[in-house]
């Protein structure tokens, strides 16, 4: 459930800020007429991440159960791929996010109504079906439980209230350490649903080593305890792990937590300032 919160909140409130800074450019330039386009924008974004959410629950049933754990395999380690670049390019770019949207925005407006739409549907949407994809694969790896929904929902509830909480500017928030710490935690999260990944498509038979475990430790931690629920629903822990699950999580932590540190968490240069010219010599 944390997990989930986690995404949600993070993924919410990207895609929250992202909408506060278009909304309040446009009230700054004067230029109000463009909001509906901007909410047009935003409300297609919605629909579109949200029926492929559906898609993505709906579309597998009635297939064999190989062809489904195929399916959840594979867009679970896409997902993994998707939340990687995500974290990585916020980690980046959180100290220039209302610049370049800004600089895009401008953009739209000179070229029309349709790029206003079209560049608030594209900027948007993309936070939407990360979220969805993501989401999902947690979900999926829970099972029948429906605490990841909760904690999904309240993550996304949290962060529309916390978007709207900074846009009114009742609260300051620091992106750059918001981001930092929450996709440090994301990486781990994201090692969890790589490792699921890799279980399903051994279950489809994908992948060999579905007997070769790499430890098992189901007779202290049992599956059905609240300790192994609490493992599953933060890192996607099984108390039975083969070893090509345990190998792909180890060699997606380690680098990926070591480059992620390196470029999110390093000192922004100080910008330097040119020195003063000496003074001309002056002749008497």
């Amino acid at each position: 459930m944390l997990a989930n919160f986690l995404i949600g909140l993070r993924e919410g409130l990207e895609a929250s800020l992202i909408v506060g800074i278009l909304v309040a450019y446009l009230v700054r330039i004067d230029r109000r007429d463009m909001l509906p386009h901007v909410w047009t924008g935003v409300g297609i974004a919605l629909a579109v991440s949200l029926g492929f959410g559906a898609l993505l629950t709906l579309g597998p049933q009635g297939l064999t159960f190989e062809a489904q754990e195929v399916i959840g395999g594979t867009l679970s380690i896409i997902a993994v791929g998707l939340i990687t670049w995500m974290i990585f390019w916020m980690g980046r770019t959180a100290r220039h996010l209302r610049g370049h949207l800004e600089g895009q925005l401008d953009k739209a407006i000179a070229v029309g109504k349709g790029a206003v739409i079209t560049m608030a549907l594209l900027a948007v949407g993309r936070e939407g079906l990360e979220t969805s994809l993501f989401l999902w694969a947690g979900i999926t790896s829970a099972g029948s439980s429906t605490a990841p929904i909760v904690g999904a929902t309240l993550g996304l509830i949290a962060a529309a209230a916390l978007g709207f909480v900074v846009y009114r500017g009742a609260a300051r928030l620091n992106l750059r350490v918001f981001f930092q710490w929450t996709g440090a935690f994301l990486v781990v999260v994201a090692a969890g649903v790589l490792a699921y990944g890799v279980h399903d498509l051994q279950e489809a038979g994908v992948l060999p080593g579905i007997d070769n475990l790499a430890f098992d430790v189901s007779g202290t931690i049992s599956a059905d305890s609240a300790t192994a629920a609490v493992l599953k629903g933060i890192f996607n822990f099984s108390p039975q792990t083969t070893v090509l699950q345990a190998v792909a999580w180890v060699l997606y932590v380690v680098p990926t937590m070591w480059f992620f540190v390196r470029t999110a968490f390093r000192s922004p240069r100080p910008s330097r300032t040119p020195s003063p010219e000496p003074a001309a010599a002056t002749t008497a």
